[in-house]
């Protein structure tokens, strides 16, 4: 049935589908993570029971978000012992160090302070509750950067040896396999479009309440944070991209060309192309609509500036371009329409319109799904601009995967497409039914809170704004 089908292609589909899956509630919870530390945190200074409630109704959607996002990862790691084994043999000595380094350290942090953040706060106090929402929060951000440390490796390969038998083995200190080229940059970027992610959810479910109930103090407060966040990190994520495409085009110049559409070297400065469709197979971009050395001032930051081309490579080292330049673009596009939210929030805060602007909430309702979105569009220009290798300029994809028939491959990949859609589509449903529902105007503090556990005094005005 399947023998029609490559192993190969396969295989990855099967990687692509799942880690797509898993992505998405990472980039959620880091920035949600970093939001309940905020709001518990203006709880305990302030006293306004406005951050308490929204602390509450956030808390058991991170916790579902954090939920799926586990289980979806660690779903996704055997796959590197069933279809990528070669990868994994040759990788494994410093693949695997990095990746347990992240279960060591933010893995067991996330795991011991949850309940206590989840179901701890009538036990243990104010004080000690905030530290564990902090501690979870930080638990998040370590993940992150040993996980884009491990993936910025495979791009930027630095401080190995390869041994008599093939293997990536570290060439003493770990410090150049950590903090490899890329990750830096990497990481900054990955960061950023998680709280863009975040504020753009919060955004827009403080939008879906308050064009049912304008005086809803729940829906005013988390739409004017997330706002203020959504102008703050779009800026910021353009300028992280920036940097971000200098060092892609130092050291993955091909990627970085097949994002631009560049198949022609450039002597005088390169354009920038905004559309067309890129042709593989004719090495040109049709139909393409072009603005005259922009390409080469963002690249180089002068217009003049000679960049190289596809051609200049060889042909079989190129990768999938038609999917890189889409991907790219889609990303881009996405960015620039955060940018511009965040300016029209701006413009209504300035006219003292934040709350009673129907049309800033149905655009922030409308791009609330929209940082998930940038970030698949932005992983996909990543890992695909990194075809046709595994690890960049060392080991091709295609000498990576294990040797399994295509009708092994394809019926996992049958199967987690199934269970998937069956599992995560219902974990979504219930988080929409969640966020459905509008923040509690006037909710009590928890009951039997120790206080002497705290060192805080209980305010008067915990309950309400």
């Amino acid at each position: 049935m399947f023998d029609h089908l490559d192993a190969l292609v396969l295989a990855r589909a099967q990687f692509a589908f799942t880690v797509s899956f898993h992505f998405i509630f990472p980039s959620f919870s880091i920035g949600l993570a970093s939001y309940l530390m905020v709001l518990e945190g203006l709880w305990l200074k302030t006293g306004r029971g406005v951050y308490a409630n929204l602390y509450r109704y956030w808390l058991k959607i991170f916790a579902v978000a954090f939920g799926m996002g586990v289980v979806s990862g660690i779903v996704m790691s055997y796959q590197f012992g069933t279809n990528w084994s070669v990868f994994s043999d040759k990788a494994g000595p410093v693949i695997g160090p990095l990746m347990a380094y992240e279960v060591l350290t933010a893995f067991f942090l996330e795991a011991g302070f949850l309940g206590v953040m989840l179901f701890g706060i009538s036990k243990v106090g104010k004080g000690l509750h905030f530290f564990a929402t902090c501690m979870v929060a930080l638990g998040t951000f370590i993940s992150a950067t040993w996980i884009i440390s491990t993936n910025s490796w495979m791009h930027t390969p630095a401080g190995f040896a390869i041994n008599a038998q093939g293997q990536f083995v570290p060439a003493g200190s770990w410090l150049p396999i950590i903090f490899n080229p890329s990750f830096p940059y990497r990481l900054t970027h990955v960061v950023l479009a998680a709280y863009l992610t975040t504020s753009l959810v919060v955004a827009a479910v403080g939008a879906w309440h308050l064009l049912r109930d304008r005086q809803n103090p729940g829906a005013r407060k988390m739409f004017s944070m997330a706002m203020w966040m959504v102008v703050i990190a779009a800026p910021l994520q353009i300028a992280a991209g920036d940097t971000q495409g200098l060092n892609t085009l130092e050291h993955q110049p091909a990627k970085l060309l097949a994002m631009e559409g560049d198949f022609d070297a450039s002597p005088n400065g390169a354009p920038l192309i905004l559309f067309g469709i890129p042709s593989q197979k004719d090495a040109k971009v049709h139909y393409k609509v072009e603005l005259p050395r922009l390409g080469s001032l963002i690249l180089k930051h002068d217009p003049t500036a000679p960049l190289p081309g596809l051609k200049d490579f060889p042909r079989d080292k190129w990768p999938p371009v038609a999917i890189v330049f889409w991907s790219f673009r889609l990303m881009v596009a996405l960015g620039m329409a955060m940018l511009g939210l965040g300016v029209f929030g701006l413009w209504a805060r300035y006219r003292k319109r934040l709350y009673d602007w129907p049309l800033l909430h149905r655009t922030a309702l409308l791009l609330g799904p929209s940082g998930f979105v940038a970030v698949i569009a932005g992983w996909v220009t990543t890992e695909v601009g990194r075809q046709p290798y595994t690890v960049y300029g060392y080991l091709l994809t295609s000498q990576s995967h294990s040797p399994l028939a295509a009708s092994a491959v394809a019926t996992s990949l049958a199967a987690f497409v199934v269970v998937y859609f069956a599992v995560f589509g219902a974990g979504t449903y219930y988080l929409l039914r969640l966020m459905s529902h509008a923040p509690e105007a006037h909710e009590s503090e928890p009951a039997n809170i120790p206080q002497r556990a705290s060192g805080i005094t209980p305010a008067a005005s915990v309950v309400g704004e």
